[in-house]
């Protein structure tokens, strides 16, 4: 059970982080500053997702 949690958690975190790239991309390719909402958020969405791929790297399923 704790290895499936971990890896759906690192799963969700890297495709959190994808999608706050692909946000931030496609704010700037459709004409958006760099203090758009999309690519604001773009951003936040991809560092919340790097942030919890770095916590959940120390992890180990047995709770050591």
């Amino acid at each position: 059970m704790g290895r499936a949690y971990i890896a759906s958690s690192r799963a969700l975190s890297g495709l959190l982080c994808l999608l706050g790239v692909v946000m931030a991309v496609s704010a700037l390719a459709r004409g958006g500053g760099p203090l758009a909402l999309g690519v604001v958020l773009g951003v936040l969405f991809a560092g919340l997702g790097l942030g919890r791929l770095l916590l959940a790297r120390g992890t180990r399923a047995g709770g050591e």
